[in-house]
């Protein structure tokens, strides 16, 4: 393969010819790892106390108070343990197994103790931190990681496996910046989508639990709810095996209880219809407003009028159907206890009007998932691009 002109190819991929390829150990002025131990080992939890722990687990801080007299023994091998002094704001830490590969920064000059499995990383003074740690995050290291990884189950990788990692840097450590920041903006992108969706949700929860239980009312309605047993507004039907109708062709989804599983040529049902799991997943109540097969293990159900349908898809999203689960291995629901059960429900136009509200959160909901899907893809278009110098930012 002919390689564009001020390229060449490494041990790290193809890269430019005035970046460094390098064994990693020779970016890493050193290592600190203190061997530590998970908070629970240490009678400790996490939530309380002053001094943050990051864990291997993803890498997340949680606060604890380590009890030095009763666990560390002694001021001297207390301090063993803490990483503070040694540890500085942006060191990178890195997972060596279970899992394997998160990556994370110091976060701040704060007190810190290092749970297990946890590689405490100090690049070269050449090297920025930041940019270590983007590295690290990107896909060519993660891929070696992997490579270079042992053990059946949990998988890990050897000290010396990772010193030998091939890796790639800008030797300009203004080009080091640039990429940097260009991926930590997306980063903040990211991490500002995925606060406002967790905000979104959380509201449209705490909606949910107002309008679907009288105790919010919409302007215009008035008047008591009336206590129904679900077999008063809807009739539980069953579904069939699909083996007669499947069609890689066909138009009809196929619904199990995980969602659609393939297409059918024909429909058992063609009308707004909510589904409740008969075995295995009980508890995802399903809603769907096309023709539609169902599977044997998946109940749907037939809307009594002037029921709207799509306010008891909200309802049944409520109700706890663990508790109804009536096998002692897999879980299973029953059709008389589901229609036995009682639930307070509107006329059908306060129904209509609670779920166009919760429809049009629902609506606002997916758009903001698919635009923090596209962020998610753009930054990783993005690592891919800038890490290998095949966009250069200076």
């Amino acid at each position: 393969m002919e390689l564009t002109p001020g390229f060449r190819q490494t041990e790290a991929g193809v890269v430019p010819t005035d970046w460094q390829v390098m064994p990693f150990i020779r970016a890493v002025a050193s290592y600190i790892d203190y061997r530590g131990r998970t908070p629970r080992k240490m009678g400790m939890s996490w939530g309380g106390g002053d001094v943050l722990a990051l864990s291997a687990n993803n890498v997340q801080m949680g606060h604890i108070d380590p009890d030095k007299e009763a666990y560390f023994g002694s001021d001297e091998l207390y301090r063993k343990w803490m990483a503070n002094g040694e540890c500085e704001p942006g060191d990178v830490l890195l997972t060596m197994e279970a899992p394997l590969g998160n990556v994370a920064q110091i976060p701040d000059s704060r007190k810190y103790i290092l749970s297990q499995r946890v590689l405490l990383i100090k690049p070269k003074t050449w090297l920025l931190r930041s940019y270590l740690a983007h590295y690290m995050k990107g896909g060519h290291f993660q891929k070696q990681l992997a490579l270079n990884a042992t053990g059946s189950t949990a998988k890990g990788i050897q000290r010396r496996k990772l010193d030998e990692l091939p890796a790639c840097f800008p030797t300009n450590r203004i080009e080091q910046q640039a990429i940097a920041e260009a991926l930590s903006d997306a980063d903040a992108l990211i991490e500002s989508l995925e606060q406002l969706l967790a905000k979104k949700r959380h509201l449209k929860q705490g909606v949910m639990q107002e309008l679907l239980t009288g105790k919010m009312r919409l302007p215009g309605f008035s008047g008591e709810w009336e206590v129904k047993r679900l077999g008063e507004v809807l009739a539980v039907a069953h579904g069939k095996s699909q083996h007669m109708v499947e069609d890689r062709n066909g138009v009809y989804p196929v619904l199990a209880t995980g969602g659609q599983i393939g297409t059918a040529n024909r429909y058992l049902c063609d009308k707004p219809s909510v589904l409740l799991g008969r075995k295995g997943t009980i508890d995802r109540p399903q809603y769907m407003d096309v023709p539609f097969w169902t599977v044997d293990t998946l109940f749907y159900s037939l809307i009594h009028e002037p029921n709207n349908a799509k306010f008891l898809f909200y309802r049944l999203c409520l109700i706890d159907w663990k508790r109804h689960n009536e096998a002692s291995g897999v879980p299973s629901l029953n059709a008389r206890t589901i229609e036995s059960i009682e639930v307070a429900v509107p006329e059908g136009r306060e129904q209509a009007a609670i779920a166009a509200i919760l429809s049009d959160m629902d609506t606002e909901l997916v758009a903001l998932e698919a635009k923090l899907t596209k962020a998610r893809q753009i930054k990783q278009g993005m690592m891919a691009a800038l890490l290998t110098g095949r966009i250069r930012m200076v």
